[in-house]
């Protein structure tokens, strides 16, 4: 397989190697928005947790959608994705119609008075995040691959088969491993 790390980059699919066994982020799907060189971060699509945005995060009554465990990182912070950058001051475009981030109360407000559907965004508790060179090092090791990103891949709620789909769809070799048993020992 090659070495992909040199197209790390905001906008891209990181798909946890078969090897990669830290629970934290084992056969993980996650959306890089920040590549620089004081590190990155990224939230894991693959993970919704048992309870919803309107049962967690004040202001958000309208969203029965689940809340996401994005990543290890500084979990007592909220952070959303959504397709509305055009109505949302301060957000960050991930990939063209995708947008991290901006004004939480703006968007509370937006989403209550129906101008943004719960379709349209996605909640996230923490991130993943690494520090200047640790991605880098991580791909050198061989623990990630690279994909390009769409707004559906984020959206879908696919979680179970979202991994082995994203690695699939790579070909070639990267069939073998998408189609591989958690636990080849067990198998």
């Amino acid at each position: 397989m090659t070495n992909e790390f040199e197209i790390l980059k905001p906008g891209k699919l990181l798909l946890a190697s078969a090897n990669l066994l830290d629970p934290n982020f084992k056969r993980t799907v996650l959306l890089m928005c920040e590549h620089n060189e004081e590190g990155s971060i990224g939230f894991i699509l693959n993970k919704p947790m048992e309870f919803k945005v309107c049962e967690a995060i004040s202001g958000f009554d309208e969203i029965d959608e689940p809340l996401h465990m994005g990543g290890p990182v500084q979990v007592d912070t909220v952070h959303v994705l959504h397709t509305r950058g055009d109505v949302i001051d301060g957000a960050v475009e991930v990939i063209p119609g995708l947008f991290w981030g901006g004004d939480k109360e703006q968007l509370s407000y937006l989403i209550n008075t129906g101008v943004i559907k719960a379709s349209e965004v996605r909640f996230f508790l923490g991130y993943a995040g690494w520090s200047a060179g640790q991605l880098e090092a991580e791909f050198e090791e061989g623990s990630w691959y690279t994909a390009d990103a769409s707004s559906e891949q984020v959206f879908t709620d696919e979680y179970e088969r979202m991994w082995s789909r994203s690695v699939r769809s790579k070909g070639g070799e990267y069939c073998y491993v998408a189609n591989s048993p958690e636990l080849p020992g067990m198998n």
